[in-house]
């Protein structure tokens, strides 16, 4: 067999603590080495939990020769940093979504990776889950007629109010959180060349993100897209599929407990036709595809990565066309008006 792929964590976000670590750490061909913080008692306290090493500071892990990867849980706007900084030093890199704010960092980065012959993957995990590979096979096979729109919705509740996600300087807001998920989604099931004829980005009061937001997609043969994602809501985890002659639900379609047992809905003329899967565990699943992408060198760029890097800043484009650039601090307020062109458009 070969050596493990060994992963470095740079930081001690809840995910990396909750998810990925005991999914580095129990998936075979992969194992956690290093935990890395720019405070050295949490990187102690959480290596030694692992029975990792532990350094201080991001740098010092992108410089130890016993990594062979990193694992970035750091905020948003932090990811093509430091995605790039490991790229420079020679390690393959496994980034939270989305791995930048920018479409056109992330094309310089996948070609990066390519050029030094590295891995760069974004941690969208439910792809991985099996239940979405019984439903693109249902599609395939003519279960819903021709495809015709893709329904897809994440929301949480309302955050903490010092959570990182109501920051701007961070990355924070609804679209580059909760919004990967539908955008992905899309992607995922509809393939290349959408594009973004509509789409709203509303924050709540006193936040200087967006909160909430939904977005039209469209391909040339009018199949469509309808996505809604917020941080400010009664929780929603869901993704449909309508077709010339039935539709496909997916409950619990973005997050679902590795214990759980996925229900896929089939509804069509004949009635309603509930598909119970076998629990499946997309986080293993996601670090055991990165590790073995790793380890055969698969270093083609992702196209799934390039493509939900355009729409997201399509979406944002189209909701604020006079601050394209701007991560999130000018979202209409919910209810705000502004005026478009000849008529008066209203963010609710």
């Amino acid at each position: 067999m070969p050596p493990p792929v060994r992963i470095a964590v740079l930081g001690c976000a809840g995910i990396a603590r909750r998810r990925m670590l005991p999914a580095f750490a129990g998936t075979p061909g992969v194992t956690p080495v290093v935990v890395a913080s720019r405070d050295a008692a949490r990187a102690a306290e959480l290596a030694r939990e692992f029975g990792c090493r532990h350094v201080q500071g991001y740098a010092a892990a992108l410089e130890d020769p016993a990594v062979d990867a990193v694992y970035l849980p750091l905020p948003a706007a932090l990811h093509a940093d430091w995605a790039q900084a490991a790229l420079h030093a020679g390690k393959h890199v496994l980034a939270e979504k989305p791995l930048t704010l920018d479409p056109g960092r992330t094309d310089r980065l996948l070609a990066l990776a390519a050029a030094r012959g590295l891995v760069v993957a974004e941690n969208v995990m439910f792809p991985h889950h099996r239940q979405h590979t019984a439903v693109r096979d249902l599609v395939r096979a003519g279960a819903i007629g021709e495809l015709r729109s893709l329904h897809a919705a994440f929301a949480v509740p309302r955050l903490p109010d010092d959570d990182i996600r109501y920051r701007p300087e961070l990355g924070g807001g609804a679209l580059w959180d909760t919004g990967v998920y539908p955008v992905r989604a899309a992607v995922h099931h509809l393939g290349g060349g959408l594009r973004v004829t509509g789409a709203v980005l509303a924050r709540g009061p006193g936040r200087r993100v967006d909160t909430t937001g939904s977005a039209l997609l469209v391909r040339d043969d009018g199949v469509s897209a309808q996505l809604s994602f917020g941080l400010d809501h009664v929780y929603r985890n869901v993704c449909e599929l309508w077709g010339t002659r039935g539709r496909i639900v997916i409950e619990r379609a973005f997050t679902p407990p590795a214990d759980l047992t996925p229900l896929v809905r089939l509804e069509d003329d004949s009635g309603t036709r509930e598909i119970r899967l076998d629990p499946d565990d997309q986080v293993r699943n996601t670090v055991a595809a990165f590790g073995a992408a790793v380890r055969a060198r698969r270093t083609c760029p992702d196209d799934g990565i390039r493509e939900q890097a355009r729409l997201l800043h399509a979406i944002r484009r189209r909701a604020q066309p006079r601050s394209p650039a701007d991560p999130g601090s000018t979202a209409a307020p919910y209810g705000a008006a502004r005026r478009v062109g000849p008529r008066t458009e209203v963010s609710w």
